[in-house]
């Protein structure tokens, strides 16, 4: 498998998952990842992934960050947009700058990327890009009017892509993660995990795993007919 998959904060949690499994898989991937340099260089040493740093949130950055992962490893035909950031708080304290900060890194992002690769992937008539949404995208959550705003708008940017690109080879779908088990769900206190946990039908949090699994399922070759989906991998907490 000669494809080129990008994976947006591909070092770590979920995006780690992801990058691991599509290489295993025998694409050529690119992570990128923003900021934690001791993080990115502990991943390639041990995946032997290729990292790229750029802010997924800012526009020029992505556009040259992506030509330059297109002219070390060839045209990106695969766009995992899994990077995003939380600032909680409940709106009478919620600031601007977290307001714009998470829904420029989650959301904006998505525009940012697929602006880079769309029109090469409408020039080979073949594209695969899945969006990682939100449980809380789908049903809300208290202090998380940036995060859950941010992640809904996914699920609307997903559909109206996936139309665009349909008649060209694109597939574009979303993934809505449950509680998976990252570096953010372990900062939550462990008394509200529990509570948590208590919601999930199957009894546990989800494995970064259980969302890289999925997406290797919608980036294949033979997922041409599934697009404009949003799948759920909740463990049952929420059912639509």
């Amino acid at each position: 498998m000669n494809r080129v998959a990008m994976v947006t904060g591909g070092t770590r949690g979920i995006g780690e998952s992801i990058s691991m499994a599509l290489k295993k898989a025998g694409y050529q991937v690119a992570a990128n990842y923003a900021g934690n340099d001791a993080s990115a260089k502990a991943f390639t040493e041990t995946t032997k992934i290729p990292t790229f740093k750029f802010d997924v949130s800012d526009y020029d950055a992505c556009q040259n960050g992506i030509q330059k992962i297109e002219n070390e490893l060839g045209p990106v035909e695969i766009l995992i947009n899994n990077a995003g950031i939380t600032r909680d708080s409940t709106m009478h304290k919620l600031t601007y700058e977290q307001w714009s900060a998470v829904i420029q890194t989650n959301l904006t992002s998505c525009f940012n990327t697929s602006k880079a690769v769309i029109d090469g992937m409408r020039e080979r008539g073949f594209g695969r890009i899945v969006n990682i949404g939100s449980i809380n995208g789908r049903a809300g959550q208290y202090g998380q009017v940036n995060y859950a705003a941010a992640k809904s708008g996914i699920h609307g940017f997903t559909k109206a892509l996936a139309l665009e690109g349909a008649a060209k080879g694109i597939t574009v779908n979303a993934v809505a993660p449950g509680y998976v088990l990252t570096d953010m769900v372990k900062a939550v206190p462990e008394k509200v995990l529990e509570k948590i946990v208590a919601r999930i039908p199957v009894g546990r949090l989800g494995d970064p795993e259980d969302i890289a699994r999925a997406v290797m399922f919608l980036v294949a070759d033979e997922a041409g007919f599934i697009t404009g989906s949003t799948l759920d991998i909740n463990g049952g907490q929420q059912m639509y």
